[in-house]
């Protein structure tokens, strides 16, 4: 606003748009390890030791080093820009914890589905999941041993996704690798609301 021909520059400070992602998969794909390498504050994390209890229970083909799970969720934040923050939810991955996936996906701009091409039957439930509920998604395909041996259109195939869903690969434990993702998946939310019907 224009007072006697001078421009008056607002003090107020820029409130941040505040953008609330899920990252999901199945059990061992290395949810935690994404939110703990690219969140900028000490995620929130809720792992608990695994127990004799879940010998039968959970699926370890593939991870059988693993030593503690996700039981309610990860929590990491991320700022793009003084104007953009990104907000990250870390799902946990076995079967008997997917109640608490409707309030951790509720307002979500979209999601990361993180796959292991060695279990790719884990990834089934999670992209059913947010193809039901109408929420955007990428597939990141985690650098385990021997899983980027297989191409984009070979995983798509796999998973029987649409051709419209990126498809990245991504070491998760490396802060830029899940940057790059963290990128695609925003822009590929913004490219479907720039496309949404008014």
């Amino acid at each position: 606003m224009a007072f006697g021909g001078s421009e008056q520059v607002s003090d107020t400070p820029v409130v941040p748009t505040s953008i609330k992602i899920v990252v999901a998969g199945g059990f061992g794909v290395g949810k935690t390890t994404m939110v703990n390498s690219v969140s900028e504050i000490p995620p929130l994390r809720t792992e608990e030791v695994l127990t004799e209890a879940s010998v039968g229970v959970d699926d370890m083909r593939g991870i059988e080093g693993k030593e503690t799970t996700t039981v309610a969720l990860d929590f990491g934040r991320i700022t793009i820009n003084p104007q953009v923050v990104l907000y990250l939810f870390g799902t946990p991955g076995q079967n008997r914890f997917w109640f608490m996936w409707d309030e951790l996906a509720h307002g979500a701009l979209g999601a990361i589905v993180l796959v292991d091409t060695r279990r790719l039957d884990s990834s089934f439930p999670s992209i059913d999941f947010f193809e039901r509920r109408d929420i955007p998604f990428i597939i990141a395909v985690n650098g385990f041993e021997g899983s980027w041996e297989h191409t984009a259109e070979e995983v798509r195939q796999a998973l029987d996704i649409a051709p419209t869903v990126p498809i990245i690969n991504c070491d998760a434990r490396i802060k830029d690798s899940s940057k790059d993702v963290l990128v695609e998946l925003v822009q590929y939310t913004m490219d479907l609301l720039n496309k949404a019907p008014v």
